[in-house]
């Protein structure tokens, strides 16, 4: 029978600082008033059978305030690269010319305030689930070891609370960061 690996919180945390990580590049790309081309950056192009980000198809770039163009290498992927863009949740409306798609952002009245925050909401979300499946995947680790009895039922116990503070503070490291882009997406 196999071994089973050993158990690291240092390396549970680390799974988990990289989801934290990766809530905050996904908000950055949340602009609340200029244009930037990070915005793009959370987007999927269905291209060569595969979903692959937008970045390996196109560079974007920023000719105006409130204007990204998007800059198509394979022309063919032009109408992929616009759905895109249109289906992200972003609320962006591209506009194609030739292999050239021009995004205008729209002005950030009340309701594009509160679309900006549900789509934020939908990406904290996504990290505490990613948060949750680190800390089911500790454990499930944990219990494995004690069964094997490579590990005691009290260090086993006492790892599992390490895990579960570990969680628990990753997860409230999430709602500070939804909060504070909450804020920012909210003031006039």
């Amino acid at each position: 029978m196999a071994q089973a690996p050993a158990f690291s919180l240092d390396e549970m945390k680390g799974r988990m600082q990289k989801s934290i990580a990766s809530l905050r590049e996904e908000l950055a790309g949340l602009r609340t008033g200029r244009a930037s081309a990070s915005m793009l950056d959370p987007v999927q192009v269905e291209a060569y059978g595969t979903k692959m980000p937008l970045q390996q198809v196109a560079t974007v770039s920023v000719p105006e305030a409130r204007l990204l163009s998007v800059q198509v290498w394979d022309r063919g992927m032009t109408q992929a690269v616009e759905k895109a863009i249109r289906n992200s949740g972003l609320g962006l409306n591209p506009m194609s010319e030739g292999s050239v798609i021009r995004v205008p952002l729209p002005e950030l009245n009340e309701e594009r305030r509160r679309e900006l925050t549900k789509v934020a909401h939908n990406y904290a979300e996504q990290a505490r689930v990613a948060i949750r499946h680190i800390r089911r995947d500790g454990m499930d680790l944990l219990k494995r070891l004690e069964k094997d009895g490579s590990m005691s039922q009290d260090d086993g116990r006492a790892k599992a609370d390490q895990v579960q503070k570990a969680t628990d503070a990753s997860i409230t490291d999430v709602d500070h960061i939804l909060a504070a882009k909450e804020q920012e997406i909210m003031q006039v």
